[in-house]
C-alpha cells in the first residue's frame, strides 16, 4: 500500500523483522569499520569492560535501518533525510542476540516552503532476544505528500 506523508498519524508504531548477528558478522563488520579491540578481538573483548565480544553500535544502527527500510512502509513516502538524532548505544549486542527494531512516529512538519513534503520524526527503538533495549535513534525523513 503507498502510504505519503498525511496518511501517517504522530503515535502510529510499526515492528520491523529482527536480526541475528554472529560472531563472525561483528568480527567483519568491526574489522572493516570500527576495529577496536572489544569488536575484533575476543581475548582483548573477555579482558574489557564487556566481558567478552560486542558489536560496534555502528552495525547496529545500519542494520536497525536496514529493517526500517525493509518493511516497505517508507517507501512511497520517503526522499531521504537530512540526518539522525540522539542517537544511544543502550547496551552491548552480543554474538547470537537477535534485535527487534520498533518504530514510532512522533513528529509531523509540513513544509511551509514546499507543498509537496514535510518532514516524519520516527523514533527506532532495538530491543534484545530478552526485550532489553540496545539501542535508539530518531530518524528524520523527508516525506512526499500525494499531490491532489
Amino acid at each position: 500500500m503507498d502510504r505519503y506523508f498525511d496518511d501517517f498519524t504522530v503515535g502510529d508504531t510499526f515492528a520491523a523483522q529482527g536480526f541475528t548477528l554472529s560472531e563472525g558478522q561483528i568480527l567483519d563488520y568491526a574489522l572493516t569499520y570500527d576495529p577496536q579491540p572489544f569488536h575484533i578481538d575476543t581475548q582483548a573483548a573477555s579482558e574489557s569492560v564487556y566481558g567478552g565480544l560486542i558489536a560496534s553500535g555502528f552495525q547496529t544502527v545500519s542494520l536497525c535501518f536496514r529493517m526500517l527500510v525493509q518493511t516497505r512502509i517508507f517507501e512511497t513516502v520517503s526522499m531521504g533525510g537530512p540526518g539522525i538524532d540522539e542517537l544511544r548505544f543502550i547496551a552491548p549486542v552480543r554474538p547470537g542476540d537477535t534485535i527487534r527494531p520498533e518504530m514510532e512516529i512522533i513528529d509531523m512538519i509540513p513544509s511551509k516552503s514546499k507543498a509537496d513534503r514535510g518532514i516524519l520524526r520516527i523514533k527506532c527503538r532495538g530491543f534484545n532476544q530478552h526485550r532489553n533495549e540496545v539501542i535508539s535513534f530518531i530518524v528524520i525523513m523527508m516525506g512526499r505528500r500525494k499531490l491532489a
